[in-house]
C-alpha cells in the first residue's frame, strides 16, 4: 500500500506528479465534466470512498492530505451549476462541522504515530479557526501539550493572493 493518503482528492491539484506511486488517492466521486470555460475536468480516484469512513485500518499511511471540500451550498439551483461547486465538491450549510470533525477523526485515525497531517482549507465560507476547533479532542490535548513541551509543529502556508492556507500537523504519538 502507498505511504501517503490523499484522503478527497478531487482532480489531484495538490499533486505536481498526479500518478505519483507513493499516494493512495480517495474521493467520493469519480467523473468528467466541462467547465465553464470548456476546459475537460476529471476526478479519477484509485478509491472512491468517503473521507468521513475511510475503509483502511488504524495507522496504515505516513502522511495524510486533507483538502476537503470549503464551500457551503445553500441548495439554490444557480449555486449548483457554480464550476467551483463541481470542481471542489461542497458541504452542506446544516451540519458542514459535524462532517469535517468525522474527516479528521478519520484522517487521524489512519495515520501513523509519528506522521503528518497536510490540511488544506479556503476561508471564502468558513474561517479556518472555526474548522481547526473539530480536530479530535485527543489530538487537541496532544497538541496542547507538545505545544508547551516544543515538540510540536504546526506549519502555516498562506498562497499568495487568494485565502488558502496549508497546514502541515506533525503528530508524536
Amino acid at each position: 500500500m502507498p505511504s501517503i493518503l490523499d484522503a478527497c482528492c478531487g482532480g489531484k491539484m495538490f499533486w505536481f506528479d498526479k500518478d505519483d506511486p507513493r499516494v493512495l488517492f480517495q474521493d467520493i466521486r469519480c467523473t468528467d465534466m466541462t467547465l465553464c470555460d470548456g476546459r475537460k475536468f476529471s476526478v479519477k480516484p484509485d478509491v472512491v470512498a468517503d473521507f468521513t469512513s475511510m475503509p483502511y485500518p488504524d495507522n496504515s499511511f505516513r502522511m495524510v492530505v486533507f483538502d476537503p471540500p470549503h464551500l457551503k451550498y445553500t441548495g439554490s439551483k444557480k449555486e449548483a451549476q457554480n464550476w467551483q461547486m463541481k470542481k471542489y465538491g461542497w458541504l452542506p450549510a446544516h451540519g458542514w462541522q459535524d462532517i469535517l470533525r468525522k474527516g479528521f477523526a478519520e484522517c487521524f485515525r489512519v495515520l501513523m504515530p509519528g506522521g503528518f497531517l497536510i490540511f488544506k482549507w479556503n476561508e471564502t465560507n468558513i474561517r479556518v479557526s472555526e474548522i481547526l476547533k473539530l480536530t479530535p479532542p485527543h489530538q487537541a490535548s496532544i497538541r496542547s501539550y507538545l505545544r508547551q513541551t516544543g515538540e510540536y509543529s504546526l506549519d502555516m502556508f498562506y498562497e499568495r493572493g487568494y485565502r488558502n492556507c496549508c497546514y502541515a500537523l506533525s503528530c508524536f504519538g
